[in-house]
């Protein structure tokens, strides 16, 4: 049983939560999951007592609320954080078993809300940085440096192209190298399950965007080669405690 009046929420206080959670519970919606978003996850990444102890009934919302999923998911996308709520966090590891579980067969009806989704599961599993950075490959762009000559290299991959370019602020992406996809059978770890289950729900932009997110680009300062997805996260994953 949850002692609420020891759960603040962002916002310090300790009796809007459980009450809000009732109330999305009932069904009775309207503005609730608006400010229980706020009440949980606040700007700049933060969370607190009372967001990892709502957790396990957001999940339990899951199945039949759009809201819940997203809102579990940014709660999990925080895990990483410095919250101070590691034993709760830790208490929650069934319940963000069964999340999985919720999001995969949700995955698998080829949703509305599959990106959403996506990167719920991402953080549910832990990975914390695609499940923040990772975009639908329609206008998104991965900042990071060389590894070889410490250049700032732009990735590109959307609608307007796939490269690896230095970024001109008057010119734009200039010196533009093509990026190097990875073919399916030769993802391993995190590129080739992210890549398997977009394939599985019938995802192809995802599918696409992730063999190029977990391929290989050219550094357009030194010409050296090297893997995007390796570069991008040594550069942003979180650091464990």
């Amino acid at each position: 049983m949850v002692d609420w009046a020891q759960m603040r929420d962002c916002w310090f206080e300790v009796d809007r939560v459980p009450e809000l959670l009732e109330r999305v519970e009932r069904g009775d919606v309207a503005d609730a999951w608006k400010e229980l978003g706020w009440r949980l996850v606040l700007e700049h990444d933060l969370v607190s007592p009372a967001s990892f102890a709502a957790l396990p009934r957001l999940v339990c919302l899951a199945p039949r609320s759009a809201e819940a999923r997203a809102l579990a998911g940014e709660i999990l996308e925080r895990a990483a954080g410095h919250h101070g709520c590691d034993d709760l966090l830790a208490d929650c590891a069934g319940a963000i078993a069964q999340f999985r579980e919720v999001l995969n067969r949700h995955l698998r009806s080829r949703p509305t809300d599959y990106l959403v989704s996506f990167r719920a599961l991402l953080s549910a599993e832990a990975e914390y940085h695609w499940a923040a950075d990772l975009g639908e490959f329609k206008d998104d762009f991965y900042p990071l440096a060389c590894p070889h000559c410490g250049a700032e290299v732009t990735i590109a991959i959307g609608d307007y192209g796939r490269y690896s370019a230095i970024r001109d602020w008057d010119m734009g992406d200039v010196e533009r190298r093509d990026l190097r996809p990875a073919a399916a059978d030769r993802l391993t770890g995190t590129g080739r399950w992210m890549h398997e289950t977009a394939v599985r729900d019938g995802q192809e932009v995802l599918a696409d965007g992730i063999s190029y997110l977990f391929g290989d680009a050219e550094c357009p300062g030194c010409a050296s080669v090297f893997n995007v997805a390796e570069e991008y996260t040594s550069a942003n994953r979180p650091v464990m405690r």
